[in-house]
């Protein structure tokens, strides 16, 4: 016997602003055909004046509290994903525990970049099986319109602003790679890649700073590393390549998600994508597809689905879960 930390409901938020490529040829040397080639992105949504990243939150939570026919105070923790938190503090994540009407348990903020749900995913697991949660709200939101250089063509035309949530509730398996819930993880980070993809600005140094990065060094980096950590979280549930119905991975470059998946075996027809309508919104990505996916019909109950992501630190990770 053994504690799992079932899928409970799945719910996701996007701003109403849709940023299609043909904006940007307005302002930058690109074209919609350049962006489309390069990354697989067609459009974005970016967040209004005054729209914070723990709004998009609070309103990816409340779905995924309707999903899972729950209320706010069923919640014993709430574990957020961010780069872009409204303040230095608090967390983004009481931010949302208050506009929850939550009135008990506890939340903090994950910080690792575009891998940063995969991190949440970890720590509210381990929150679960531990008995410190009976429920856990595992969230990733990010407005990073807010920390791009406009005049950077190389990284503006990547990102947008989304959230992601997910609510994970203890439930008793059997120990076996048959259980529902999350079956494994895996998590990693070198730190001596800062350079490829960093923020050149914080609380430190006094300003906000845009996003910096090195995208043919990272692209370098992300195939292999991605699918490393999602065959050793495979190998840590006990299953294999053909076990695997979904891979959900981090949508920041379709050349990316597609590298993966061939040099993992899996064809792209089990490949959740949604880099085209959402761009790169890092923690976000990942909840973000997997609530498209389930909303779409592709994810089902019983499903095994492998999600992994790469981001700034450089951070890297992966997690295998049945729906």
């Amino acid at each position: 016997m053994a504690i799992r930390a079932v899928v409970k409901g799945v719910g996701h938020y996007l701003p109403d602003r849709v940023v299609e490529n043909h904006e940007f040829e307005k302002t930058l040397d690109t074209t919609d055909e350049w962006i489309r080639q390069r990354t697989g992105i067609e459009r974005r949504h970016f967040a209004a004046e005054g729209e914070n990243t723990s709004d998009l939150a609070i309103k990816a939570a409340q779905a995924a509290l309707a999903d899972a026919g729950l209320e706010a105070d069923d919640i014993d923790a709430i574990v957020l994903a961010t780069s872009t938190a409204d303040l230095t503090f608090p967390s983004a994540a009481t931010m949302v525990q208050a506009g929850l009407g939550m009135t008990r348990g506890y939340a903090f903020d994950v910080q690792a970049v575009c891998a940063g749900f995969v991190y949440a995913l970890a720590n509210a697991n381990a929150l679960v099986c531990s008995g410190q949660a009976k429920r856990a709200l595992v969230i990733g939101a990010e407005t990073f319109s807010r920390i791009l250089d406009w005049n950077d063509r190389g990284t503006c035309v990547l990102f947008g602003d989304g959230a992601g949530a997910l609510i994970l509730e203890a439930q008793h398996g059997d120990g076996t790679p048959a259980d529902r819930g999350i079956l494994s993880t895996d998590l990693n980070s070198d730190g001596r890649f800062k350079d490829l993809l960093y923020v050149d600005g914080g609380v430190s140094n006094r300003s906000t700073g845009y996003l910096r990065m090195q995208g043919n060094q990272v692209f370098r980096h992300a195939v292999d590393k991605l699918t490393s950590t999602a065959e050793t979280a495979l190998d840590r549930a006990g299953l294999g390549h053909g076990d695997v119905d979904w891979i959900v991975p981090h949508q920041a470059n379709i050349r990316i998600i597609q590298g993966t998946a061939k040099k993992m075996g899996i064809p792209m027809d089990k490949v959740v994508v949604t880099v085209q309508d959402h761009g790169n919104t890092s923690a976000a990505s990942i909840p973000l597809a997997m609530s498209v996916g389930r909303q779409s019909g592709k994810i089902k109950s019983g499903d095994v689905v492998v999600t992994e992501a790469i981001g700034g630190g450089l951070a890297w990770g992966a997690a295998v879960l049945r729906f």
